[in-house]
This record gives C-alpha cells, sequence and structure tokens, in this order.
C-alpha cells in the first residue's frame, strides 16, 4: 500500500481521485470503481502497490505490437483491478477480483526485482499489461523509472482511459502504447465497457503527436461492433486524426465472463475489415486470436 498519485481534496472531505476520466468522488473507507484505490483517513492509497498477481515472459507480439522491437522478450507484469468492466474480459479473474471492497491479493515483489528479472530473462522491455496499468500507476512508475536506467523499453497495454495528466506525466517514461479502442459510439461503449470512448479517442491523439510507438487493438465483438459501419468508423478515425502508418489489430472474440453464452466473432466480419481497412490507406492490419 502506497499514498497515491493524483487525487484532491473536496470541501466536503471526500476525496477526487484523478488518475482516470472516471475521476471518483470516493468517501471515507471507500473504494473507487477499480477496486484498488481507498479513502483512508482523509488519504488515498493504492492498495495494489507492491502486489503484483501475475508475470512471465511473452513474446512482445503478445502484447500485441507487432512493429516495436520485433522477435524480442517482453516481461510482462499487472495487478488485480481495472477501471472498465468490460462483459467479454479474457482476465476478469484478475481486472475484477477487487470489487467492491474484496482483499487486494498478489505477490509482494519491488520493483528492483522486476527489473533484475526482466534482466536475468534477456528481455528488452517491460510490459505493463494484463489488466489496466492506471490502475496500479504508481507501481508501474516506480518500476519504469527503474527499467530505463538498465536500458530496458517500457510497454503500455492499455484501454486508453486515464486521464490527461496522468497520460502527460507517463509518456516521457513510455517507448511504446498499445491501446484498447473498443468501439467508436459512445453510448454502446458505455453499456457494454462502463466508460465513455471520447477520451480515448483524445488520449489516442495526445499519444500519436507525442511521437511514441502506437499500435491500436480492437476485439470485434458479437452485438457490441461487429458491424461495418462501426469498424469504418475506427478505420476513419485512424485515417483522419492519427495516421496510415499506425497499426491496426483486428481482433477475435472468444465467449468469457458475462458473455460465455456468446458464439466466437464471424471470422468473415474481420475479412471484411480488413479489406475495407485497406482500402482506406491502412498500412498495417493484423487479424488476431484466428488460428
Amino acid at each position: 500500500m502506497k499514498e497515491a498519485m493524483f487525487y484532491e481534496t473536496l470541501d466536503d472531505g471526500s476525496l477526487r481521485c484523478r488518475v482516470c476520466n472516471h475521476f471518483c468522488k470516493i468517501t471515507k473507507n471507500d473504494r473507487g470503481l477499480c477496486g484498488v484505490r481507498e479513502n483512508k483517513k482523509g488519504k488515498l492509497y493504492a492498495l495494489n502497490y507492491g502486489k503484483t498477481i501475475s508475470y512471465g515472459v511473452d513474446p512482445i507480439e503478445k502484447k500485441p505490437l507487432y512493429h516495436f522491437l520485433p522477435r524480442t522478450k517482453a516481461y510482462s507484469i499487472a495487478t488485480v483491478g481495472c477501471n472498465f468492466g468490460c462483459m467479454w474480459c479474457q482476465n476478469w479473474r484478475i481486472s475484477q477480483a477487487p470489487k467492491p471492497k474484496r482483499n487486494v491479493e498478489g505477490r509482494y515483489i519491488t520493483p528492483e526485482e522486476h527489473v533484475k528479472n526482466a534482466l536475468s530473462r534477456g528481455c528488452d522491455s517491460i510490459a505493463y499489461t494484463y489488466s489496466e496499468p492506471t490502475i496500479f500507476l504508481e507501481y508501474a512508475y516506480d518500476i519504469m523509472k527503474l527499467s530505463h536506467e538498465f536500458g530496458l523499453k517500457n510497454v503500455w497495454v492499455s484501454n486508453g482511459f486515464m486521464s490527461k495528466e496522468v497520460l502527460e506525466f507517463i509518456l516521457p517514461l513510455v517507448d511504446a502504447m498499445n491501446i484498447d479502442f473498443k468501439g467508436f459510439d459512445d453510448e454502446t461503449h458505455k453499456l457494454y465497457v462502463g466508460a465513455p470512448v471520447k477520451p480515448v479517442r483524445d488520449n489516442l491523439k495526445t499519444i500519436y503527436q507525442t511521437g511514441v510507438h502506437l499500435e491500436i487493438t480492437t476485439l470485434v465483438v458479437p452485438g457490441f461492433n461487429d458491424n461495418l459501419e462501426e469498424l469504418e468508423k475506427i478505420a476513419d478515425f485512424i485515417i483522419d486524426e492519427l495516421d496510415a502508418s499506425v497499426p491496426w489489430h483486428i481482433s477475435r472474440f472468444y465467449p468469457a465472463w458475462k458473455m460465455s453464452d456468446v458464439t466466437p466473432t464471424d471470422v468473415d466480419i474481420l475479412k471484411e475489415a480488413e479489406k475495407l481497412g485497406k482500402e482506406k490507406g491502412i498500412k498495417h492490419i493484423h487479424i488476431g486470436n484466428v488460428y
């Protein structure tokens, strides 16, 4: 546990978390939507600091990043918690574990140990992944500072919903990002994910403008975004607001969590989205989760 970054005290004694675009108002002994930030005696604490729930070595392509340090290994880490509630979450046992006020599980591992582990395993980068890294910002930040000192790159795999000030805070230490651009329509995004999508679009523009390596992933989910109209809006955004060189990963949904009774995405819609994206000029499109 560590005092959180980016919060303020309100007139009524509650706290306003400023880590992500939910800007949760957190009363005494309560937590934010992520399940890991708690108001204790007028201070906001990150309950997940140092508590690693998962770590291991992955190919960088699994993040997925196909155009950043190809054929290298990424040392991947996560804590429990997430500021989204995607109905199809593959990692819901990690992301949703501490909600609403359950124990915050994890093995205590210091930032120094993580960097040492990454180096000893021949990795070129550390990836903050599996759950949403924004909610373990304090822990990730300490690791990122150390990793650069030892020549490792930092990879941020995120839903892109962090606040503008947090994004600007981490960008100097981030070398590459893969952002989940889940859908374009705000109301549908709120229904399935629990958050509006506009902050994600704004953050994508900021990330691209700063020159950090950026790749985008869209998981195509039946009933949510598996139609060409929605996918075309995402493709147009990449072309019009970012650049044709930004890689777009179009991934197949498999049943999980609250959508365990839904059939996997029709591969044909993935191929149609790929064709549409190429016709619009996107240079790098990769279909994922199809074997």
